[in-house]
């Protein structure tokens, strides 16, 4: 009984985990238009709070700069116990003391009745211990001081404008990363697209070649093909079959991706059609944008900033440092009067010679200057390459969509024509199947080429520095959509 019941269980749990199942692979995925995606992508990827953290920590940075040319205020406490009282030593004079008394008082100038009286007073004192004590060795106190700077050489406007060059570069490295973000996107977002037209083109082509093979086994059975023809439909479909299985695990890849980019969990669906744009702005319009705009380029010019301060903050170790200072003793336990309870003053500090550690640091800094320049100069000519290379290969591909506008009309008409003469028995099964799989080739290449030009697109903004444009391309009135017509 106990076993029955058992069994009853475990069904009823298989049953409600395949109800689950179900209803989870039957909700719809969620529609989503490229603009949404770029803002969901930049509002909860982990790199991009990852570098708003950073411009938050350079702001910080910044912001403690400031700090350099205040006072500094702090309290201090103490409490020692000396080996020994500090004070002054006299017992050696007693000596001295007692036989000049005595002098005095057996010289007969002192009448002898009071020399008792004399003698009683000079005792205590000559028996007494002659240590005077100054500062007991027991003391203890609590006080404060202040110190601020005057003049430092520099050091602290060099130490500003570096935090505000490194403000500066944090937030250009945040914007190297949003970019960057746009273009991974734009890739996956319309990768997913091309994925999931690939995949209704190879359903497409599975359906075919299914409808093909059953005309092939009943055209065998009836005697008016070979056995060959019919294999060869065979083959084909089993190919067919294996393509389409392969485009929906590309889909299937390209999706997660996406959601990782996203941030989001759950399919995802594109309802944005890839483009392709007839006109875009000259190579110049782009090579001059980057000039100004790329994040990349902007942090070496920072980079060459930030160098030309690390000169400027070696030059002032030649120059004096001068602080003023203060300080006094809020409570004293046992510590002497002559010792004063404040003190205020300047300090000048001026370094005449350091083993030449100076000079070559100064040497050493405008050495880096003129490195950075360097690849400042170099970094100019690789975005002004990169971009002429992005740009020529979009050019490239817009224009093949031409010709592969062309080649679909024929892929198509090919197909009519053959179809119609394998009913009438002109052409043979393995010719329509050709003819079906070479229209299939050129819907998935166009497809391709519209995929390509948009993420070159995406990566010659990026590299102008104009990555937030991406979505305004899409919007042009030249802008034609690429999409896969199952007709």
């Amino acid at each position: 009984m106990n076993n029955m019941k058992t069994v009853v269980k475990t069904l009823l749990s298989a049953t409600t985990l395949l109800v689950l199942a179900q209803a989870a692979a039957q909700q719809p995925a969620r529609t989503l238009s490229l603009e949404e995606a770029i803002s969901a992508t930049l509002t909860d990827n982990p790199a991009v709070k990852a570098a708003e953290y950073e411009e938050k920590a350079a702001v910080q940075e910044r912001r403690a700069t400031i700090g350099l040319r205040m006072p500094k205020i702090s309290v201090t406490g103490a409490y020692a116990y000396l080996g020994k009282d500090i004070g002054f030593d006299l017992n050696e004079m007693k000596a001295p003391v007692q036989g000049f008394a005595g002098q005095v008082l057996g010289s007969g100038l002192v009448p002898p009745q009071y020399i008792p009286q004399i003698q009683q007073l000079i005792d205590p004192m000559l028996n007494a211990d002659w240590f005077l004590k100054i500062q007991d060795r027991s003391l203890g106190f609590v006080g404060g001081q202040v110190t601020m700077p005057i003049w430092l050489g520099g050091k602290i406007n060099a130490a500003g404008r570096a935090a505000k060059i490194q403000e500066r570069t944090a937030i250009e490295q945040g914007n190297q990363t949003r970019h960057a973000l746009i273009s991974e996107l734009v890739e996956r977002y319309f990768g997913l697209s091309l994925a999931l037209q690939v995949v209704e083109v190879r359903e497409q082509v599975v359906d075919g070649v299914r409808k093909h093979l059953q005309d092939a086994i009943a055209l065998e059975q009836n005697g008016m093909i070979a056995q060959s023809e019919r294999l060869y439909v065979e083959f084909k479909m089993a190919e067919a079959e294996r393509e389409l299985a392969n485009a929906r695990l590309q889909a299937q890849t390209i999706s997660s991706a996406l959601q990782n980019t996203l941030n989001r969990s759950g399919e995802v669906l594109p309802v944005t059609s890839m483009f392709i744009v007839d006109r875009i702005e000259d190579l110049a319009f782009y090579q001059q944008s980057a000039a100004t705009h790329n994040p990349l380029l902007n942090q070496v010019a920072l980079k060459r900033d930030l160098a030309q301060e690390g000169v400027r903050l070696q030059r002032s170790d030649f120059l004096p440092q001068v602080v003023a200072m203060g300080g006094g003793s809020f409570y004293n336990y046992q510590v002497s009067g002559l010792v004063p309870r404040w003190a205020v003053g300047v300090g000048v500090n001026f370094k005449i010679f350091d083993g030449l550690n100076r000079e070559y640091k100064y040497s050493a800094a405008k050495q880096t200057v003129r490195r950075v320049e360097e690849l400042q100069t170099k970094a100019d000519k690789d975005i002004a390459v990169l971009i002429e290379q992005l740009y020529n290969q979009l050019m490239n591909y817009r224009n093949q969509m031409t010709s592969i506008d062309a080649s679909l009309a024929f892929a198509e008409e090919y197909l009519r024509i053959k179809n119609a003469a394998f009913l009438e028995g002109m052409a043979s099964s393995s010719d329509l199947i050709d003819a079906e799989l070479n229209l299939a080739g050129v819907r998935a290449e166009r497809l391709q080429a519209a995929f390509n030009y948009d993420k070159l697109l995406a990566q010659l903004l990026e590299a102008a520095g104009l990555s937030d444009e991406f979505p305004a391309y899409a919007r042009r009135d030249d802008a034609q959509a690429i999409i896969f017509d199952k007709k």
